[in-house]
């Protein structure tokens, strides 16, 4: 016979609604108690009833996330921590896929929000508006946008872009390419935003292009662009479109670095493995998923701290092969 709650009830010396929640609230009981409990569990290898925990809680023990393009390789950095820190929590994940369409990820977060206990929005596109009214129908984290009081984890585009133009500045570049990715992406703008103080600072004149679909034939598309533009360094706004403008480059002659430095943002696998290695940007891919996922939590069990509702965590810099010192003119 499957070991039942009552089991671990009389195992522990206690009643099953400690036993629920020992195992669903462990906050409401006291130290000991749940050690006695979570011991006479493991002891007797009982596996909780899903479908009856959630009608004692009230949640589903479900997360959900919405990423924008499942096909773009950082999200996946991003589900791998968001699922890691979701299990440890003994949560599960539904994941969907928006296609890049504000009116499919309304619909999709609408959708999970009767089957998860909170949906996690990875660089949503939907208005402030939009986002807003989400928030009112489930607990809401945003990763890589910022809107008002709503939870979010955030990584420093700005400072990343500001990286680059003093890499790129203390090389001696002093024209350079910024690809723009999509108008409506919160990361783009606050690179923009990173780009203006440290392009002065650095005496660079930045030349700008697009928007461009963040991909690698997005990047095949900006690149004769660029080098139209007569510059001698180029920063794209993810690596996916670095490693399309690699590929048009070399398709035309230009030889990276010597005639030409491409900067990508993200530092996907491809980066490091790609001829020749990409300079770019390190996002904190699964770090934002863990940090997404604890935030998300913390709002669910009402332990929210009002003051720490926005998280932002560091990128960095990393230079490889190619940028270099600008060619002679």
């Amino acid at each position: 016979m499957p070991v039942t709650i009552h089991d671990v009830a009389r195992r522990a010396a206690v009643s099953t609604s400690t036993v629920s929640r020992a195992l669903s609230a462990s906050h409401l009981v006291r130290p000991d108690t749940r050690e006695r409990v979570l011991a006479a569990a493991k002891e007797l290898s009982y596996q909780p009833n899903p479908a009856a925990r959630s009608l004692i809680t009230g949640r589903t023990g479900n997360l959900g996330i919405v990423v924008s393009d499942l096909s773009n390789p950082f999200y996946t950095g991003v589900l791998r921590g968001v699922q890691a820190r979701a299990r440890r929590s003994g949560y599960a994940v539904f994941f969907v896929d928006a296609e890049e369409d504000s009116a499919s990820e309304q619909a999709l977060v609408r959708t999970m929000a009767r089957q998860v206990d909170g949906v996690i929005m990875c660089a949503p596109i939907a208005s402030d508006p939009q986002l807003y009214a989400l928030a009112e129908v489930t607990s809401l984290v945003l990763l890589n946008r910022r809107l008002g009081d709503i939870p979010a984890v955030l990584m420093a585009s700005a400072n990343g872009i500001r990286q680059v133009l003093d890499h790129l500045g203390a090389l001696g570049h002093r024209r350079c390419a910024y690809l723009n990715g999509p108008s409506k992406s919160w990361s783009n703008r606050e690179r923009r935003r990173g780009m203006r103080s440290a392009a002065a600072r650095n005496n660079i004149d930045v030349i700008q292009f697009g928007p461009f679909e963040p991909t690698f034939d997005g990047g095949i598309q900006a690149a004769d662009l660029a080098v139209a533009g007569g510059v001698t360094a180029i920063m794209a706004y993810n690596d996916l479109m670095a490693l399309g403008v690699l590929s048009r480059l070399a398709h035309r002659g230009v030889r990276v670095p010597e005639d030409m430095s491409v900067v990508g943002f993200d530092d996907l696998l491809f980066a490091a493995v790609c001829s020749p290695p990409l300079t770019t940007v390190a996002m904190p891919m699964e770090a934002g998923g863990r940090a997404a996922v604890d935030l998300l939590l913390a709002g669910i069990d009402g332990a929210e701290d009002a003051d720490d509702v926005h998280r932002e965590l560091s990128t960095n810099l990393i230079v490889r092969a190619t940028t270099t010192v600008p060619p002679i003119r």
